[in-house]
């Protein structure tokens, strides 16, 4: 409920009601401004009169502040960006929610904070975005590495741009003006997609056969299934059927600092079966009866949860653990060095150039549109001219060597 106080004069005559209502704690705990409104009652009203109006101004502006409506435009973008992440809490991902959560509060509050949202202005963005720009990377002892690339300052941009995009929505301001049609942005060049080709993917596999059972599955099951990292880590033993050789990808695990593991839902809840080959389920069932062995050893400090890949007391694995076991892995091998990440990719690219429909790598994939898997297309296309280009060597090279040879005979 708003807290209302009346304000007297001198006389001790109440003069007007000041509406408050609390806007709870930021990240850090130290509660926040409250909202605050004053409303003055018209001469010549009853004491049940303004009773009544004072209490429909007070649940009115408690709606109002709950919905992102304002009664007025002066709200500052400080103010209505808790009211964002209150919205957007059950809406972003949680890792993304703790990236805007922590970006608001060291970027975009004291860069923009103090300006009001009706009076944010392209300019304004425009002097965020070069402020961005000229930020730069540091190593993990605080060393500079050079400015930061175009695209950390797109992925940056884009919580200021979600932040004034939900203030349309709520009616505060009437355009974005920090929308990129609006704006001067640096030149992003499309990443290189990492991947294995069939020769390399055929040895790293051949490489996998001496490594420990429970990281022999998860590479196989990345390459074979396609799935993403936080995917795999998620998966639990009654996601198998043995039977149709076939994995439920239900849920994704994460980690934010200073938090516990935790699960969510695939990326755009894209809960998917995938079929992947019996080589892969005979090891996950050599893996369970490991996990098995393991439970009956460690007794009661065995935390059973049914995960497939765990930490040493059955306690789900740290999603960040596989990618540093990966390149440990690929060196120890002598094997080019590539993220863990890529295995995926390479996954999409054997199906296409194997003749797999797009649409069926689409759905194996958990992509949320055809427009992320096309990307492979141009990967296929790639090795493709690459062959090509091989065969044409070979062939270029041979009859050279067959024309030199000809020449000596007949000289």
């Amino acid at each position: 409920m708003p807290n209302i106080t009346p304000r007297k004069n001198k006389n001790g005559e109440i003069i007007s009601y000041r509406i408050r209502v609390s806007r709870g704690y930021d990240s850090k705990g130290a509660k926040l401004k409250p909202y605050e409104m004053t409303w003055k009652p018209a001469p010549g009203m009853t004491k049940k009169q303004i009773e009544k109006e004072l209490n429909r101004q007070a649940v009115t502006f408690e709606e109002d502040c709950k919905n992102g409506r304002i009664g007025n435009q002066n709200i500052k973008l400080a103010d209505f960006c808790p009211m964002y992440l209150e919205i957007k809490k059950d809406v972003l991902a949680p890792r993304t929610y703790e990236f805007y959560n922590s970006l608001i509060e060291t970027l975009i509050i004291p860069a923009l904070g103090h300006i009001k949202l009706s009076e944010l202005k392209p300019a304004h963005i425009q002097q965020f975005v070069q402020l961005l720009q000229n930020q730069t990377k540091k190593d993990g002892a605080g060393n500079e590495l050079g400015k930061v690339s175009p695209s950390t300052v797109k992925r940056k941009l884009a919580c200021l741009q979600s932040i004034l995009k939900q203030a349309v929505k709520l009616d505060i301001i009437q355009q974005n003006p920090a929308d990129s049609s609006r704006l001067t942005l640096p030149k992003i060049t499309a990443p290189k997609v990492e991947i294995f080709t069939k020769q390399e993917a055929a040895e790293m596999l051949s490489c996998l056969e001496r490594e420990p059972l429970q990281f022999q599955v998860l590479v196989q099951l990345a390459i074979m299934s396609g799935a993403r990292l936080g995917e795999l880590i998620g998966l639990k033993f009654s996601d198998i059927d043995y039977k149709n050789c076939r994995i439920t990808i239900a849920r994704s695990a994460y980690k934010i600092k200073g938090q516990p593991i935790a699960t969510k839902p695939p990326k755009d809840n894209d809960i998917r079966a995938v079929t992947v080959n019996s080589y892969c389920i005979e090891l996950i069932k050599l893996l369970r009866a490991e996990k098995q062995r393991q439970a009956r050893e460690l007794g009661t400090a065995w935390n059973e949860g049914n995960w497939l890949f765990t930490q040493w007391n059955g306690e789900i694995m740290y999603p960040q653990t596989p990618s540093k076991q990966f390149s440990e892995f690929l060196k120890n091998n002598g094997l080019k060095h590539r993220k863990f990440h890529s295995l995926r990719h390479t996954s999409a690219t054997l199906l296409l150039y194997g003749g797999v429909n797009v649409r069926q790598v689409q759905e194996r994939l958990g992509h949320g549109n055809l427009k992320t898997t096309n990307i492979y297309l141009h990967c296929v296309a790639e090795a493709d001219e690459e062959a090509a280009n091989v065969l044409q060597s070979m062939l270029i090279t041979q009859t050279k060597t067959e024309q030199a040879e000809s020449q000596q005979q007949t000289g």
